[in-house]
This record gives C-alpha cells, sequence and structure tokens, in this order.
C-alpha cells in the first residue's frame, strides 16, 4: 500500500485538475443537473482507465515510437475540443430546467472525448513511465493502476458535476448562464491548448 501512495496523489491530482473534460462536466452539470450528468462521468472515467490500461499494454511504445502519430492525435484532438469549446462559447443562454432543447453530450460522447483529450493521453504515459516501469509484472501493474486510476477519477469528477450543480441557483437568469458558457468555452480552450503547447 505504501508503494502506492505517490500513485493516490498523482492520480489525484490529475483528476480533480481544470481539464477539458472536467470543465465540460461542470458546464453539463450546470444546464442538465447532476443526475443527467452523473452517466458522463462515468463515461469518461471508463475510457480514461482504458486509455491508462492499453498504453500500458503496449500502445503507449507505439506512440513514443511514432511521435508523429501522437502529434497528430494531439493537434486532432485540441482542434476538436475547440470546436466544442466554440459550440458552448456560442450555446444559448438557457438555464436549468428549461433546457430540454438542448443536446446532452452522453456517456459515449464523453467516453468518445478522453480519446482526443491531450491531458488524458500524456497522464497515461506518465503513469506507466513512472509507476509502472521496471515491475515484474507490469501487465498485472497495469491493471491495478488503471482500477485505481477509476476509482479515485469517479469521485473528483463527481465533484464537478456536483458543483455544476449546484452553480445552477446563480445560474438563473439566462445573462448570468451566458457568461457562465462564455467563461468556461474559455478555460476549456485555454486548458486544452496548454496540455498540447506545454
Amino acid at each position: 500500500m505504501q508503494s502506492l501512495l505517490p500513485f493516490l496523489l498523482f492520480a489525484f491530482v490529475a483528476t480533480i485538475t481544470p481539464g477539458p473534460s472536467n470543465i465540460l462536466v461542470l458546464s453539463h452539470g450546470a444546464r442538465f443537473g447532476l443526475r443527467a450528468t452523473l452517466p458522463l462521468v462515468l463515461g469518461a472515467c471508463l475510457a480514461a482507465a482504458l486509455i491508462v490500461l492499453l498504453v500500458g499494454l503496449g500502445l503507449g511504445e507505439t506512440l513514443l515510437r511514432y511521435p508523429r502519430v501522437q502529434q497528430v492525435m494531439s493537434w486532432g484532438g485540441a482542434l476538436w475540443l475547440s470546436w466544442l469549446a466554440w459550440q458552448l462559447l456560442r450555446s444559448a443562454a438557457t438555464p436549468l430546467g428549461a433546457a430540454g432543447d438542448q443536446r446532452e453530450l452522453g456517456p459515449l460522447g464523453a467516453a468518445l472525448l478522453q480519446l482526443v483529450n491531450p491531458k488524458v493521453w500524456m497522464m497515461a504515459v506518465a503513469v506507466v513511465s513512472v509507476f509502472a516501469a521496471g515491475s515484474a509484472d507490469k501487465a498485472g501493474r497495469v491493471l491495478q493502476l488503471s482500477l485505481i486510476f477509476l476509482l479515485m477519477a469517479l469521485p473528483c469528477m463527481s465533484a464537478w458535476a456536483l458543483l455544476g450543480a449546484g452553480s445552477n441557483r446563480l445560474l438563473q437568469s439566462p445573462r448570468r448562464m451566458q457568461r457562465f458558457n462564455q467563461l468556461l468555452a474559455v478555460l476549456l480552450f485555454v486548458s486544452t491548448w496548454l496540455a498540447v503547447l506545454l
């Protein structure tokens, strides 16, 4: 257990800090409520844990061997997330309760979002290279780390959904909701490009 403490701290920081997925979960929670956002949280967390597992079982070595593929994935993901930020920036200023005509992202959309999220891929490579390197049973260790990451990510991302749903009381006016959407759009755009460029 003591050897897992550094990883637990890493997983907590990686999943609680603002990033594209957390910002979208916050926005979704504010627009659709906690109950509608929890399936999205589950889809995003399962996909992130699966990416850690796949990177640990060999996909990470492939990405390191072909840096152009990794670069194309990062830029493609950043462009798609930038498009989502643009959509959020332009979204209707509809408070919770009147959001019935807006589209929800859904668990599959959240899972697919993780596939293009540069932060998730960089985190997965870091997990494998730092916490699974030199392990006698690398596959077993990567599976263990993926499961722990999932268990850490679920409450952390749920906190973002709860924060979004709780902010609804402050966002009853269309003008406040529009400003909130605009702020989240800028944060999504900045967090995406920081992950790519740094």
